[in-house]
């Protein structure tokens, strides 16, 4: 992945901002208060001059571009804008993960996690809860704005990264394209041909994605677990397949030689990782800050928004610290604004305002769709005589592909559980051909949103995963690992790792992401997607954001 200009000098903007002060918990803050001129809120493109503070800002009058969120949506967006030549304000609900604290870290250890792990939460919320029945994996933890947010609804949990590069901060790097006849299948109104050849090929490029070498992985004793996985899949009757990743292979071949500081090889994944992933800060985000029209503000909550009497749309803006104390409530004022918050932020942002009255434009469409991608979990227990290593990287380079069967289609990622012993354990995630659906639904008695999810709307993920692991099982002479998930549970149905849907492309919004009844407002993040796309789904997020942006800037007079 080459180095332009642009990007170094992105690269330098975000690190020059977090390292301009300290936070109360000790860690270095990417943004603190904008009330407080000691502790600088403001990530600027110019490394001369700090931006003004968001209240001085608003008082410029109106903007001509916001962006909502940092994550793939938001960060195609802000790019393609400012070289389109519009300035652009970013809104980021996390802080920036740049710069090490105290103890020498930017991320807290996977394995002796502290506040920087979760967002706001008093203990860890990890998908493996305890091992061999023991409640040995969660801890307690001092409540700060950590990089994972584990988001409870009633039936289902949802992981979300925050931060600058939201879920690609947490993520595990798969970075895969969707089988094109399933693509063709849940977006028929997208032309298959345009985003094979142009814009797959382009995220992909962007997002430095790139491949293991397959030489290197049969040789490789961090990915013993995933070739035991492989060969009894292959036993079993079924395909596997390499994945491609936005772990730099060649940063995880010198982590086993010890050449270079361990991340994939440090148990680094859900609560950030240090060395080798390409997330979002080093690719578009330090892409668009390098334009110089680029300004990020971090911990800020976007509360409300609504139609300006002047033209526009009005947010109402709340900015916290680290510690989750308000500092000050600010309105802005946008031209257009530009919907990257999630499949859950975005969603919720737009029924809240629909249901309210303050963007009475929106349709009845706004928060349906919602599904899960068919994501739930399970593991194996393997015999004595297949170890899966000590040593297991985070990064998941292989799945099972069986995309292709004709009842229960699954695509299951071979998953690490790397504890730094030997477990004797084949642990899956499982992307199944879920077609069950949820809505967003506000309570105008609390003023809160939720997901109308129900726990018995997992039973095909279920079926269909077991049904594959069932035959391993049976060829292998194997059992199911119950100790993992608590209560005993054979597959882990309660979260998932993929939100998709709420703003569904062509539904809720025309065929390019601008949104039904507001002029204007535009989606462009996962919340396009209705509910499922087969595989990991950061990489079909990316294309169709750069797809739905080249016809918006060409057609709707927002370039300079």
């Amino acid at each position: 992945m080459s180095l332009t200009r642009r990007r170094f000098l992105g690269h330098a903007a975000l690190q020059a901002a977090a390292a301009s002060s300290w936070s109360a918990f000790g860690l270095h803050a990417a943004v603190a208060s904008t009330a407080a001129p000691s502790r600088d809120q403001r990530l600027d493109p110019s490394l001369a001059q700090p931006a003004m503070p968001l209240g001085q800002l608003a008082q410029q009058g109106r903007l001509p571009a916001v962006v909502i969120g940092t994550g793939y949506g938001g960060a195609v967006a802000a790019l393609r804008l400012a070289q389109a030549g519009v300035p652009v304000v970013m809104l980021e609900m996390g802080r920036l993960w740049t710069q090490p604290a105290s103890d020498g870290r930017i991320f807290a250890k996977t394995t002796a996690a502290d506040g920087r792990a979760m967002w706001f939460k008093s203990r860890t919320e990890a998908p493996v809860s305890s091992f061999l029945g023991l409640d040995v994996i969660n801890r307690n933890i001092d409540r700060y704005a950590g990089v994972l947010d584990r988001v409870n609804y009633p039936g289902i949990s949802v992981y979300v990264g925050r931060g600058v590069g939201g879920g690609s901060l947490v993520n595990g790097s798969m970075a895969v394209t969707p089988k094109r006849s399933y693509f063709e299948e849940i977006l028929p109104q997208v032309g298959a041909d345009e985003m094979y050849q142009r814009w797959f090929p382009l995220a992909n490029s962007v997002l430095g994605v790139n491949h293991v070498d397959p030489t290197w992985f049969e040789s490789s004793a961090a990915y013993r677990f995933a070739r035991v996985a492989r060969d009894q899949a292959h036993q079993s009757g079924f395909k596997t397949m390499f994945v491609p990743t936005v772990y730099d292979v060649n940063h995880l071949a010198q982590e086993e030689k010890n050449l270079v500081p361990r991340s994939a090889l440090a148990q680094e994944v859900i609560y950030g990782n240090h060395h080798g992933k390409r997330s979002l800060d080093k690719t578009y985000l330090a892409d668009a800050v390098g334009t110089g029209r680029v300004t990020i503000y971090t911990l800020q909550q976007v509360r409300r928004i609504r139609v300006s009497p002047q033209g526009g749309y009005l947010l109402d803006v709340r900015e916290i610290d680290e510690l989750g104390h308000v500092q000050a409530d600010v309105q802005l004022r946008c031209g257009a604004l530009f919907m990257g918050a999630g499949s859950l932020g975005t969603s919720e942002l737009l029924v809240k305002a629909r249901d309210t009255g303050d963007l009475p434009g929106l349709n009845g469409e706004v928060g349906r769709g919602w599904g899960h991608n068919g994501n739930v979990m399970a593991a194996r227990a393997n015999h004595l005589w297949s170890p899966t290593g000590k040593l297991q990287s985070t990064m998941p380079l292989m799945g099972i592909d069986d995309w292709g069967h004709p009842t229960r289609p699954v695509f299951a990622e071979i998953t690490p559980l790397p504890t730094g012993f030997e477990n004797w354990v084949s642990m899956y995630l499982g992307v199944t051909k879920n077609p069950e659906r949820a809505t967003f639904r506000f309570d105008a008695a609390t003023g809160q949103v939720s997901l109308d999810w129900r726990r018995e709307q997992n039973a095909k993920s279920v079926q269909d995963l077991r049904a594959l692991l069932d035959v391993i099982n049976r060829r292998q002479g194997t059992v199911y690992r119950t100790d993992l998930f608590g209560g005993g549970k054979v597959v882990s149905d309660d979260f998932t790792y993929h939100p998709l849907g709420g703003c569904l492309l062509g539904r809720a919004t025309d065929g390019f992401g601008r949104v039904k009844g507001c002029p204007g407002l535009y989606v462009v993040d996962g919340s396009l997607v209705p509910g499922s796309v087969g595989v990991n789904p950061f990489v079909t997020i990316t294309a169709l954001a750069e797809r739905n942006l080249a016809r918006v800037i060409a057609e709707d007079g927002l370039a300079a």
